[in-house]
Formats: structure tokens, C-alpha cells, sequence
């Protein structure tokens, strides 16, 4: 069943007891907190995402690991998904899709919807699915970070996502990039090949470009930076 709405009050004192924590101890109380009700939002695209499966699964192989398929994934992001799933020894991943299929989606609402109105995009294929994937859980660990954009500058470690119901949980927000790749390389934790090819932020194959920074390099032409998921 789902956790009661923690109070303001609450929260507050979980980020300030863990603003100089490190991530696996934030990744350990979420383990022993929420144990069962625990969720994972994996993209198998950027280097955080990839390092908090690797926190996780060292306690708790089994949490439930949900990915979000909206049929326009990079095959670098399935490949790196079918390498990593054994490697870190995950043993329950379920992946969601849009009720949707591709064609369907174009019959509805046209061709190429991303192009035209990327939110609603976003939000038939990354959104629904999401709440999907959530229900019944009570907490959602995900792999923001504050310097991944100036949307994400200030964002808590502990929150509640009114829209979906649980307690957020942002292990990273205070670590850098710098950081999080000293994380994957010294435990040698699978990445997706892309984040080499110079790509910065990896989502769908039509919404993403390589060669600029931060998450700029998402739905080129749109005021928008984030899918939906986060805000």
C-alpha cells in the first residue's frame, strides 16, 4: 500500500540530515526504508542513472527496476540495458510502454508528434507509463543532479512527487558530473557507448542530439528541457 503523505516538516529533516551524505548511504536508508515499495527509474542512457543501479543492486538485486520504452530508444541504450541487467545482477527490471503503439500514436494525433508538440509526446509515452510503473510502490529512486541543468539546480534530495505519489528520491543531487564518473569508472560499471560519442543527455533517438552540453541537447528548438517525469 502506499506510504502516507510525509509532512513538510518531515522532508525537511531527511535533507538536511542528508545534504553531506554521501549516495550509498542515501541509496541504504531508501533499501532499508522502503525495502519491497522501493522503484528504480532506469533510462540505460546517462552515467548517474548507471551509477545508482550499481548503489542499489549491491544491496538489493531484486528492487524493482522500471524502464520506460517509448519505442524511440537509441540501440545503444537496449544494448547497454541487455549488458548491464547481468552484469550488476538485477533481477527484476520490468520495462513499461506507451498504451500506444507508434502507428496508433501517428493515426491519433498525426505524424510525428515530437515535432509538433513534444510534451504531449512526452507525456503519452514517458508520463502515463511512469504512473504506471509506480503504482503501489511508495518511494522512487531516481539519478538527478543539480548540475545537470539550471532547472535542476535546487532540487531536494527528499521530496514527494505529488504526481505520482511517492517519495522522490535524488541520491546524486549533490554530486558533479566529475564525480559520477569517477563512481563508474572505479567500480567499471557499464555505460551507455553514446556518452562517448558526445552525446551529454541521452533520451529518444528523434529528440536528442550529440555535440552540446548539459541536457541542451534535448528537443532542439522548444523552450523545454525535461520530459515531463521531474516537474
Amino acid at each position: 500500500m502506499p506510504s502516507p503523505v510525509p509532512s513538510d516538516a518531515e522532508i525537511e529533516t531527511l535533507n538536511e540530515r542528508f545534504e553531506s551524505a554521501q549516495p550509498q548511504a542515501i541509496v541504504e536508508w531508501a533499501v532499508t526504508t522502503f525495502g519491497d515499495g522501493l522503484s528504480v527509474g532506469a533510462s540505460f542512457g546517462g552515467a548517474s542513472g548507471m551509477a545508482i543501479l550499481h548503489m542499489v543492486s549491491r544491496l538489493k538485486p531484486d528492487v524493482h527496476v522500471f524502464v520506460l520504452d517509448t519505442d524511440y530508444l537509441f540501440e545503444e541504450t537496449y544494448e547497454t540495458m541487455r549488458r548491464a541487467v547481468p552484469a550488476l545482477g538485477l533481477t527484476n527490471v520490468q520495462v513499461y510502454k506507451s498504451k500506444l503503439t507508434h502507428e496508433e500514436q501517428a493515426r491519433q494525433y498525426g505524424a510525428a508528434l515530437w515535432m509538433r508538440d513534444p510534451d504531449l509526446c512526452c507525456e503519452l509515452r514517458k508520463v502515463e507509463p511512469n504512473r504506471r510503473a509506480l503504482e503501489g510502490r511508495t518511494a522512487w529512486v531516481s539519478g538527478l543532479r543539480r548540475d545537470q541543468s539550471e532547472g535542476r539546480a535546487a532540487i531536494p534530495i527528499i521530496s514527494w512527487a505529488e504526481k505520482f505519489g511517492v517519495v522522490k528520491i535524488n541520491p546524486l543531487a549533490n554530486w558533479s558530473e566529475k564525480q559520477t564518473w569517477a563512481y563508474i569508472l572505479e567500480h567499471k560499471v557499464p555505460y551507455n557507448p553514446l556518452l562517448d560519442r558526445g552525446y551529454a543527455s541521452i533520451g529518444c533517438y528523434n529528440c536528442t542530439v550529440p555535440g552540446v552540453q548539459g541536457r541542451a541537447g534535448r528537443w532542439q528548438g522548444f523552450e523545454k528541457d525535461e520530459c515531463g517525469l521531474h516537474t
